[in-house]
């Protein structure tokens, strides 16, 4: 992650601090503007071959789309993702969350202009029509979606209350929504898999480069099992002992068949071996 501390070094004092406030706030926008009329939506949707024919605004206004048109449930997901997204953004830094979000919205532009020039060059088909249809799957759903995959590898063991009544740790969760993203892709439209792939691909590349990939090189195996063969060999003086005779001080690592006793004559907990158990002479305080 060099790359990106340069970054923050040299822009990170642009960064936007709350986020998540701004982005639920635009959903809410979004919201209102579907409910009073649904067909102005059109007008704001990401598609490509508007934004080529003058319609710039259109890289920004997408946002506005309301991942869901119900009422209780764009109040839950609100809820959900700005607890989410505030943790992670005190987790990494106002910056980094910065360019985990705009990343996954820069990936998925990109990828609406990818499946405009797949239609583009296919020649089927008004463009204009194809490209405002295929517009509407491009939302930040599934830029949600990665936040809370991210809070899931951040904090595996965390739970939440399903339904508000069933606790489940978010890597089940995490679990589930791969699932369901790995049916989406499989049952969905070349349209939805761009829009799928695009969106989490933010998730994927921030991921893949914050691992170190030394601990499961060849060398780095090989000299794990080494350490562990050396650890597995006896050593008298450098391991623990359960037993040893309080008279010769041999232990079960001198001898495997050697049978330990302690003495109950004596005064306090001393253990002999089986040749001095009998023969030793008691221990006594006065």
């Amino acid at each position: 992650m060099n790359f990106l501390n340069k970054m923050e070094r040299k822009i990170g004092k642009y960064a936007i601090p709350n986020l998540m406030i701004y982005l639920i706030a635009a959903y809410c926008i979004g919201f209102v503007i579907y409910t009073v009329n649904p067909n102005f939506m059109l007008m704001l949707t990401l598609s490509p071959y508007h934004i080529l024919h003058g319609q710039v605004w259109r890289l920004i206004t997408w946002i506005l789309m309301p991942t869901d048109t119900r009422v209780f449930s764009l109040l839950i997901m609100a809820l959900l993702y700005y607890q989410l997204g505030s943790a992670l953004e005190r987790s990494w830094g106002t910056f980094r969350f910065n360019v985990y979000i705009f990343g996954g919205m820069l990936f998925t532009v990109i990828g609406a202009f990818i499946l405009y020039g797949i239609y583009a060059a296919a020649g089927t088909g008004s463009l204009e029509t194809i490209s405002l249809i295929s517009s509407l799957t491009f939302t930040t759903n599934y830029i949600n979606l990665t936040i809370f995959l991210a809070f899931a590898v951040m904090y595996p063991e965390m739970q939440i209350l399903l339904f508000f009544i069933i606790p489940v740790k978010m890597k089940w969760m995490a679990v589930v929504y791969a699932v369901l993203i790995a049916i989406n892709l499989i049952l969905t439209s070349w349209g939805g898999r761009i829009a799928i792939i695009m969106s989490i691909l933010n998730f994927l590349i921030f991921f893949l480069s914050t691992r170190n990939y030394r601990r499961v090189s060849p060398k780095e195996i090989h000299r794990k099992q080494v350490f562990k063969a050396q650890m597995r060999e006896p050593r008298r003086g450098s391991m623990v002992t359960k037993h040893k005779c309080a008279v010769c001080g041999r232990t079960e690592l001198d001898d495997p068949n050697l049978e330990f006793r302690f003495c109950s004559k004596c005064d306090g907990n001393y253990e002999y071996c089986q040749d001095h158990l009998f023969t030793h002479q008691h221990i006594k305080h006065s």
